[in-house]
């Protein structure tokens, strides 16, 4: 599937208030990218800008998660393929979850340690169990491209990194917002940072360090 993401001079505004003025940005197929630098710099605004071109080859995990918490996590994991069924299907599953979905389902979450909470609602896990809910959901879309806004902020280090290595082994294209710069350095073979509103560093990640990012969390 040949592809490319393409910001030309663009002003990205959230809420009507300009957050990144005159970007120019390519990211192409089977790059693994991270955004880097403070909150509020405007991460979120450049990842939805970016969904916004390719949505419909793109899986998402939202900042927000975007979860129906009243459904149990079979439901929304399942919530990944609505398009691809008919209606009729899609509420077969709702109200009687059919044998083969379920066990798709089940062997999709088991490495996420969700196995045991299939039949749970969504409402009543942790954050972090929510986060991995959602990242379920847009693996099981099975699209080669994925985004994702601070998708392991819930997680601690080890399940992180263990989620982290699964998003990049299971997609040929990654595009994260992060905040956490030591993982990011890890996994992503291209660092962008944002500061100012203004891309201010785009670099393989193998030729920066830790020390030469932190300009970017300077006030």
């Amino acid at each position: 599937m040949p592809f490319s993401f393409e910001l030309k001079s663009a002003n990205l505004c959230y809420k009507n208030v300009d957050v990144l003025t005159n970007i120019n940005l390519s990211i192409g197929a089977g790059e693994h990218v991270a955004l880097l630098g403070k909150s509020g710099a405007g991460k979120s605004t450049l990842l939805h800008a970016l969904y916004q071109q390719q949505r419909s080859y793109c899986a998402l995990v939202p900042q927000n998660v975007a979860l129906v918490e009243a459904l149990n996590v079979f439901h929304n994991v399942f919530m990944g393929r609505l398009n691809q069924y008919n209606t009729f299907y899609n509420l077969l599953n709702l109200f009687w979850p059919q044998q083969d979905k379920l066990n798709d389902i089940q062997q999709l979450v088991r490495p996420l340690g969700l196995h045991d909470l299939l039949f749970s609602r969504t409402g009543e896990l942790s954050g972090g169990q929510k986060q991995r809910v959602a990242i379920a959901r847009a693996l099981y879309q099975n699209n080669q491209v994925l985004l994702g806004d601070e998708p392991i902020s819930a997680l601690d280090t080890t399940q992180a990194r263990h989620i982290m290595k699964i998003l990049h082994d299971q997609h040929d294209t990654v595009i994260l917002a992060m905040h956490d710069v030591e993982m990011a350095l890890c996994f992503a073979n291209r660092i962008i940072g944002i500061k100012n509103g203004s891309i201010v560093i785009d670099q393989p990640a193998t030729s920066v360090s830790l020390a030469d990012l932190q300009f970017l969390y300077e006030s």
